[in-house]
């Protein structure tokens, strides 16, 4: 239940940022946090992470349902099993998805706006589903290194 439940506050934290990018930040001038580290404004992005695969929807779509479908059997056999991190992380993975998977299929391109600057290089553009995914990712590498690996 933890799972579904979180997962569906990151994808509503997910749809909602968004929503405000595209309603307010869209054909504007980016928007300075943080002079030379943090800004915000609107892009489509109809790739894959950092822009590439362009133009694949059908395949990102088809990717995506096979992901979650594993993941949900995964966690509907093994629920009680599982430890909580890694609970934590397949809720991160499977809200930060369905985050993207609904621009995909809502717009044909997903809404990226939060942009990064590491010692004066560009980092690519993302949004919170996106984060979700790389947090979720870190957590699982977490828990196979403490939990997995005990000898």
């Amino acid at each position: 239940m933890f799972v579904a439940i979180f997962s569906i506050i990151l994808i509503i934290i997910d749809q909602f940022t968004k929503y405000l990018v595209v309603t307010y930040i869209a054909n504007e001038n980016p928007i300075v946090l943080i002079d030379d580290f943090l800004k915000l404004y609107y892009i489509e992005n109809r790739g894959a992470a950092f822009g590439i695969l362009q133009g694949f929807r059908f395949l990102f779509a088809i990717i995506t349902i096979v992901v979650l479908l594993v993941l949900i059997i995964f966690l509907v056999k093994n629920y009680n099993k599982i430890p909580f991190i890694y609970l934590l992380s397949f809720s991160l993975l499977i809200g930060g998805t369905i985050g993207n998977f609904i621009d995909r299929i809502r717009l044909h391109y997903v809404v990226d706006f939060i942009s990064m600057k590491f010692f004066g290089h560009d980092f690519a553009i993302f949004n919170f589903a996106d984060m979700f995914i790389v947090i979720g990712t870190i957590l699982i590498s977490i828990g196979i290194i403490l939990h997995d690996n005990k000898g």
